[in-house]
C-alpha cells in the first residue's frame, strides 16, 4: 500500500515537471523511496508522463534490478541507484531538461552560489559531472563524484539532476535551479556575477535546517 502512495505521487510529479516546461515528451525521470529502503520505484522507459499510472511505475532494488515483470524502468536507473547507494539522505530524485540548466550544462559551466534561496536549497553550486553516455555506469560514477553533498549536479550535455528528501523538495530544487540558471546567464550579460562565499553559505543552509518553515529540517 505504501509503494502504490508513492508511485501515485511520481505519477503527479511527472505531470508537474511536464507543466513546468522542465522536460518535453518523455525525456527526464522521476524516482522515490520510502525511507532508506532498499527497494526504491522510477519512472518506465520511453512513456509520456500524460499517459502514466501508478501501475506503469516500476519497482527496482538498490542496485537497480526490477523486481518485478511489467515495464521497463528508465533508462537512468543506475545513475538514481548509484545515488541513493551514496546518500542514505535522499528519498526522492527528478532528472529533468530545462532550457537554463541545460544551457549552463552544454557549456560545462557551473552554476555558483550567487542567490540565497541557492545556498539555502542546494547548499552550494551546482556543479558539472564529466560526461558519460546515457545510463551507463560512468554517468553514475560521474554524477555522484560531482553531487556530493549538494542536491542538485548539472549532466554535461545533457541535463540537471535535483534531489530531496521528499519528490515536493527535489520539484522545487529543479525550479530553482533553472531559474538560478537563469539568473546566472542573465547577470553574465550585465557584470561578472559574484557568489556567496563559504561561511555564508553555510550560514544560510543551517538557517533553512534548523529556522526555516513550520517543520523538522533535518
Amino acid at each position: 500500500m505504501l509503494l502504490l502512495k508513492i508511485k501515485q505521487k511520481v505519477v503527479e510529479y511527472g505531470e508537474k515537471i511536464v507543466k513546468e516546461g522542465l522536460v518535453v515528451a518523455t525525456w527526464g525521470n522521476i524516482s522515490a523511496r520510502n525511507g532508506h529502503d532498499d527497494v526504491f520505484v522510477i519512472t518506465p522507459s520511453g512513456m509520456s508522463y500524460t499517459i502514466l499510472e501508478p501501475d506503469d511505475i516500476v519497482e527496482v532494488d538498490i542496485n537497480g534490478n526490477p523486481l518485478s515483470p511489467g515495464r521497463k524502468p528508465s533508462v537512468e536507473t543506475p545513475m538514481h541507484a548509484a545515488i541513493y547507494r551514496a546518500r542514505p539522505d535522499v528519498r526522492a530524485i527528478i532528472h529533468t531538461h530545462s532550457t537554463n540548466a541545460c544551457a549552463c550544462a552544454v557549456a560545462r559551466m557551473d552554476i555558483p552560489c550567487i542567490m540565497e534561496d541557492m545556498a539555502c536549497m542546494v547548499g552550494g553550486p551546482v556543479k558539472v559531472a564529466d560526461y558519460a553516455p546515457t545510463g551507463s555506469q560512468e554517468l553514475a560514477r560521474n554524477v555522484v563524484k560531482a553531487l556530493g553533498d549538494r542536491n542538485a549536479v548539472l549532466l554535461a550535455n545533457h541535463g540537471v539532476v535535483t534531489v530531496g528528501r521528499d519528490l515536493e523538495e527535489a520539484f522545487k530544487l529543479s525550479l530553482l535551479v533553472e531559474k538560478s540558471a537563469e539568473i546566472f546567464i542573465k547577470a553574465k550579460l550585465i557584470r561578472f556575477p559574484f557568489s556567496l562565499n563559504e561561511s555564508e553559505v553555510q550560514f544560510l543552509r543551517n538557517f533553512y535546517r534548523t529556522s526555516y518553515g513550520q517543520g523538522d529540517k533535518k
